[in-house]
């Protein structure tokens, strides 16, 4: 059993990870972060938790781009080649449950 507090992961740099499981080719890690992600499109379900900070989620389709405020607590699940981009409001602990290797 692995027990783990987002405050006692402290990367060098953002959004290295730390691996937590990988559950059959699915992958649970958990991020830190105090910058932007790039835009991407994931070849697989994602599912995005915002474990503590804020983050700005912005989605692209058809209609233009929405933009949601997270926080803690707050789940986002994008399907297969959903268009997103992570930007946090200062620093923030994210877990990140998505396909092994995806972008």
């Amino acid at each position: 059993m692995n027990f783990i507090t987002p405050h006692s992961f402290k990367p060098d740099t953002a959004w290295n990870a730390l691996d937590i499981a990988n559950m059959d080719g699915v992958t649970v890690r958990m991020h830190w972060t105090d910058q932007p992600y790039r835009w991407h499109e994931n070849d697989g379900q994602e599912v995005f938790v915002v474990l503590d900070g804020a983050v700005k989620m912005h989605h692209r389709n058809g209609d233009g781009e929405t933009i949601w405020q997270m926080g803690p607590g707050d789940i986002c699940h994008f399907k297969e080649g959903d268009e997103h981009c992570a930007v946090p409001e200062g620093a923030a602990y994210v877990l990140v449950i998505e396909r092994e290797g995806s972008v």
